[in-house]
């Protein structure tokens, strides 16, 4: 604007704009210099980048911090511009889906102003546009970044005792299972904030991030001791044990994950290209006992570059992905061999349960790959809880609503191989077998040993006791192959690994319509 434009404006005018000089980056270089050292990104820059070009349109921008009874208007404004949370609505994916497809509610807390703490006036912000998300089922990022609750706002003594009245977990919960909601954590993430974080389905952290729903104030508060900030969830240790669902190098990794992940809920895409299906006969070693890479199986199967795996340093023994086929979006879950045979312990009848959820009220089909010598047993494993973690997996299947197909790769046994076929097989649209697979209560070795042990103990020598126990073991084979299972209707099918594409194809096209999501509130995605 020319000095003679800024002159012919009305006086009004000339202060709302002049009001507004103090929310840009250019007009506050020492707190955006400071950002930028620490290998950061700026909320707004975070927030730019994230929304279509000029799409994003600002609520509450002027607010400032409730300490007005100490804090002269030039300073207040200086010192906390929109009090530290940038928040609006915008679309994001815009040019993917369209407009409509892409409308988004986007939230940033901004780690210059007074650490990215939650201030009074900021609450009454992020509940106006929690309230929005609800009315106009807009799914929420936000950028969760900062410090926690601001002890500092001493205007709320004045209405407040302990300012503990306030709507913002209740509405972001109520966003669950309504529309998919993103967190963002980058450098430090604590009490409050990492509540926010903690609230939403999915959770995006970068490498140097910490997160905890403790920051070092309140521990040191708790006469717990002086710790530094960098001791207190560190990114590594978070992904490890599940709260982390994408770890990313830095902000700019942390906003095309968001991108990536929001567009599996916003719709199919118009073009996508898929591998030789050939490939999958020799997917599978030889040695049935040998381990492999189930990913390289679920990257065969899918379009090609669509598969997005969550929790991945979270119960390794069980891989969860969004993927996609012909470009319409699948939830995928896997045994890993690599880890426990497969088997399923507590921490991946969570995260298994938790996925299922999250596909289930998001109305996304399902598609379990399964190689599962059942859950895991012993002394340690049932120190973990398994009776109630692994029955997580029955009730939630229960109540799936998406179709669902089961594919069994290899091992199919006991009460881990009904949780993985979703509790009921015949729940599946399709469930078919590869040649290679094998069905029964625990694995072919095990069924000899267990089920005939007395006869293998009357056995009257080693040579007859070997004898007898290879006999056993070649009729119980024949009972537990992929063929006579489907000669007993165990499974729908026995299919060349080729075609298993092809049937997946068929069961999410032959699929009735799915019911329409229900915003009644009864469904949710559990924060674990």
């Amino acid at each position: 604007m020319t000095e003679q434009e800024w002159a012919a404006l009305r006086p009004e005018l000339r202060a709302l704009h002049e009001r507004e000089r103090y929310l840009w980056d250019e007009n506050r270089p020492r707190a955006t210099e400071k950002i930028h050292a620490r290998g950061q990104r700026t909320a707004r820059e975070n927030i730019a980048d994230l929304c279509d070009a000029g799409s994003f349109h600002e609520y509450g921008a002027l607010a400032v911090a409730a300490r007005r009874t100490v804090t002269e208007p030039d300073t207040l404004m200086a010192m906390s511009p929109a009090d530290g949370v940038i928040l609006g609505t915008a679309t994001v994916n815009g040019g993917l889906f369209g407009p409509d497809g892409g409308r988004c509610a986007v939230m940033a807390y901004d780690q210059s102003v007074l650490a990215g703490t939650q201030g009074l006036t900021g609450h009454r912000k992020t509940d106006r546009l929690f309230a929005l998300a609800i009315q106009h089922n807009l799914p929420l990022v936000v950028f969760a970044g900062g410090g926690g609750g601001r002890p500092g706002d001493v205007d709320a003594d004045l209405y407040h005792s302990a300012a503990l009245c306030l709507p913002t977990w209740a509405r972001l919960g109520r966003l669950s299972g309504r529309v998919p909601t993103v967190a963002i954590m980058s450098r430090y993430c604590f009490a409050g904030n990492a509540a926010i974080a903690g609230c939403c389905d999915a959770i995006i952290a970068t490498a140097d991030s910490n997160s905890g729903m403790g920051g070092p104030a309140m521990i040191e508060g708790g006469g717990m001791g002086v710790v530094d900030a960098t001791a207190v969830g560190p990114a590594a240790q978070q992904a490890q044990n599940g709260v982390i669902d994408i770890l990313v190098e830095d902000d700019a990794a942390a906003v095309a994950a968001a991108q990536r992940y929001l567009a599996y809920f916003q719709g199919p895409l118009p073009s996508w290209q898929a591998a030789d299906q050939t490939l999958l006969r020799t997917a599978l070693p030889e040695r049935s006992r040998r381990s492999y890479d189930v990913m390289k199986i679920i990257e065969l199967l899918t379009d090609t570059g669509s598969v997005m795996e969550l929790r991945r340093d979270f119960a390794v023994n069980m891989v969860t992905a969004l993927v996609r086929f012909e470009g319409r979006t699948v939830g995928v879950a896997a045994n890993n061999t690599r880890c426990l045979a497969g088997a399923i312990d507590s921490a991946a009848a969570d995260k298994l349960a938790r996925f299922m959820q999250l596909c289930n009220v998001h109305r996304i089909p399902m598609l379990n790959l399964v190689d599962c010598p059942g859950f895991m047993v012993g002394v340690e494993a049932e120190q973990q809880a398994l009776v109630r973690h692994a029955n997580r997996l029955y009730i939630v299947a229960a109540h799936m609503v998406v179709p669902r197909i089961s594919i069994f790769l290899r091992a199919a046994y006991g009460l881990g191989a009904i949780a993985m076929g979703f509790g009921e097989f015949y729940a599946n649209t399709v469930l078919a077998a590869w040649p290679t697979a094998r069905f029964g209560p625990m694995g072919d070795e095990g069924a000899v040993r267990l089920g005939f042990k007395k006869q293998l103990d009357a056995a009257g020598s080693p040579e007859e006791r070997a004898a007898l126990f290879d006999a056993l073991m070649a009729e119980r084979q024949a009972q537990s192959n992929a063929l006579h299972a489907a000669s007993t209707l165990e499974v729908d099918t026995v299919i060349d690994p080729a075609a298993t594409r092809e049937w997946i194809l068929h069961a999410l096209h032959s699929a009735g319509p799915m019911p329409p999501r229900n915003d009644s509130g009864e469904c949710f995605v559990d924060a674990w």
